[in-house]
C-alpha cells in the first residue's frame, strides 16, 4: 500500500511538473507573439494611461513619499523602496483596469 501511495504521489508530481512545463511554454509563446507584433508595448502604454487616469499612479507616488519620510531619505535604498511598494502597488490596481488588460490580451490572442 505504501509503495502504491508513493507511486501515485510521484506520478501526480510528474503530471504537475509536465503541466507547469506546458504552461511555461505557452506563456513564452504568447510573450514572443506580443513582442514580435508590438502588442506588448501597446498594452503597456494602455496600462500606463489607465493607471494615471484612475489615480493609481498618484496614490502610489504619495505612498512612496510616505515610506521615504518614515524611513529617512538617506537610510533607504531604491531596492528597499521597490520591495516595500511593489506588493501594495500590485494589490491596489483596480479590478476594472485588470479586466480591460485581460480583455485586450484575449482579443489579441483570438485575432492571431
Amino acid at each position: 500500500l505504501k509503495s502504491a501511495t508513493r507511486y501515485r504521489s510521484s506520478s501526480h508530481m510528474a503530471d504537475a511538473a509536465e503541466r507547469k512545463s506546458k504552461d511555461d511554454a505557452v506563456k513564452q509563446s504568447i510573450m514572443q507573439k506580443l513582442i514580435e507584433t508590438g502588442e506588448k508595448e501597446r498594452l503597456k502604454e494602455m496600462l500606463r494611461r489607465r493607471l494615471v487616469e484612475c489615480g493609481w499612479r498618484d496614490e502610489l507616488k504619495d505612498y512612496c513619499k510616505e515610506v521615504i519620510r518614515s524611513k529617512g531619505l538617506e537610510k533607504i535604498t531604491v531596492d528597499e523602496l521597490v520591495a516595500e511598494i511593489t506588493p501594495r502597488g500590485r494589490a491596489t490596481v483596480p479590478d476594472q483596469v485588470k479586466a480591460e488588460l485581460l480583455q485586450s490580451i484575449r482579443k489579441f490572442l483570438q485575432a492571431t
